[in-house]
């Protein structure tokens, strides 16, 4: 997915002494997501073997079999996330770069920042209340993989108000400027009603704190639901049935590069931090954004049993190329190299991944042949993937409705590639990489050969009511 974040001096300028053409320069590194990739699978071999390790190390591992517990899941995001972590910190500096908004040099004095920090931590603790009081209320949170979600979230929610106090106070006595959209929404708690020619609260601010903290509400609780199942699989499953045929060889190697995109995306969702530089610096302020993604995932989700369910009647290519083994290992090559290229480009965010969100602007690796390369690797995926024009019953006219119904889905991930440009256009940082990709990345300049067209035939401009994104 297209995202971009302001980078000060560091990310958000062009070298002018770069050559004219030159890749602008990506705000993550690709160590930090090879680096997670190593800790997780890591983590996972550990995981598959522990009964032959612990044999190997003479400790006693009883009946107990392979890690693949839930508990066992979410250590897998710890293996995945704190190798990311220090490779950002003592690799590339992170906390070093100007569009932190730290000034490590100083330190206020408590009482200058201290009614700032309270102020603060009223807006936080007000937000994760309004969270806390969305879960509690919908029925859906509490069922099925969601409930693993919310009991986790339970235990980890006393721990985080703890931690939560001493951080901001700590924090805020280094801050460029403190007085970020929490205070302001603090602010507006505790004395908006105060009258005295004081400042008036930011509404703006305000706005972008709670759509910030609506995209990690919704999306973390989500991620956190999805871990456990498909790990438990991959650990699991013997090696016999993985190579009992290249479908089935196919499918767990494409079931692990799916984890590897849920770990790297869940450790994203949760390390909204500016110490890391990794914290949002805005959410996308347009309604269409919002309703274009959200319509991808449950309870909102058109697919799977909704409206544009495009699997009706059909089946996968297991099915269909069941006795064409040759065929068979083709399919199995090019959904494996389409869905490694859609986990690539989740890897290539490092900690910065999440939706809706303007948090770095990334220009390495998938990235640098096309803005989109999630969305397009994995539309390709379902169009080659469930070949929508077979199925088992109700003849051309239900292949017909499934072409068409899988056709309007990859249109709203165009249109969700289109509104997320819409954003990002506002940082002039993302229109010099949206200019550079559109000359010299390989999947534009493809698109540009067929059509004729030196530019694409919708791009959505920034509102300019909006104001800055970065």
């Amino acid at each position: 997915m297209a995202e971009s974040a302001h980078s000060a001096a560091v990310e958000s300028t062009s070298d002018p002494s770069a050559p004219v053409g030159t890749r602008p320069r990506s705000a993550v590194s690709a160590g930090v997501g090879i680096v997670g990739l190593a800790g997780l699978v890591s983590y996972l071999l550990v995981a598959r073997f522990a009964p032959d390790i612990a044999a190997f190390l003479g400790i006693d591992w009883g009946t107990r079999g392979a890690m693949n517990g839930p508990n066992s899941a979410i250590a897998s995001v710890l293996a995945c996330g704190v190798p990311m972590v220090l490779w950002s910190i003592f690799v590339d500096k992170v906390h070093r770069n100007p569009s932190t908004g730290i000034d490590w040099t100083q330190r206020r004095a408590w009482r200058e920042t201290l009614d700032i920090s309270l102020t603060k931590l009223a807006g936080l603790w007000a937000t994760w209340g309004l969270i806390a009081l969305i879960y509690a209320t919908m029925r859906y949170y509490w069922q099925g993989n969601y409930a693993f979600s919310m009991n986790l979230l339970e235990t980890v929610a006393p721990w985080l108000l703890l931690v939560s106090v001493p951080y901001m106070l700590w924090l805020d006595r280094r801050m460029v400027e403190p007085r970020d959209g929490c205070y302001q929404f603090g602010r507006w708690l505790i004395a908006a009603q105060k009258t005295g020619g004081g400042q008036p609260v930011d509404g703006r601010a305000i706005g972008h704190h709670l759509r910030a903290w609506a995209v990690k509400g919704f999306f973390t609780a989500f991620m956190l639901s999805i871990v456990p199942g498909n790990f438990s699989a991959l650990v699991t499953v013997p090696m016999s049935e993985i190579l009992a045929n290249p479908y089935k060889t196919g499918i767990w190697t494409i079931n692990f590069l799916y984890l590897i995109d849920v770990h790297i995306a869940t450790v994203g969702y949760i390390l909204t931090l500016k110490p890391l530089d990794a914290h949002i610096r805005t959410a996308n302020p347009y309604g269409m954004a919002w309703v274009a993604a959200l319509v991808c995932y449950p309870p909102f989700i058109l697919m799977n049993g909704g409206p544009l369910d495009y699997q009706m009647y059909g089946s996968d290519w297991g099915y269909w190329l069941a006795d064409h083994e040759k065929l068979l290992i083709v399919w199995a090559i090019a959904l494996v190299l389409l869905t490694a290229v859609y986990s690539w480009a989740t890897m290539a965010f490092g900690i910065r991944f999440s939706n809706l969100t303007h948090r770095g602007i990334i220009t390495h690796g998938p990235y640098s042949f096309t803005r989109h390369p999630a969305y397009i690797s994995k539309n390709m995926t379902w169009w080659i993937g469930s070949l929508p024009f077979l199925v088992t019953a109700g003849g051309w006219v239900e292949g017909a409705r499934n072409v068409i119904l899988l056709a309007l889905v990859s249109g709203v991930y165009y249109w969700r590639a289109k509104t997320e440009e819409k954003h990002l256009l506002a940082d002039p940082a993302y229109v010099a990489y949206w200019n550079w990709a559109q000359d010299h990345a390989l999947v534009p300049r493809l698109f540009a050969k067929l059509t004729g067209r030196t530019r694409p035939l919708i791009r959505l401009e920034p509102d300019p009511r909006v104001g800055p994104v970065a």
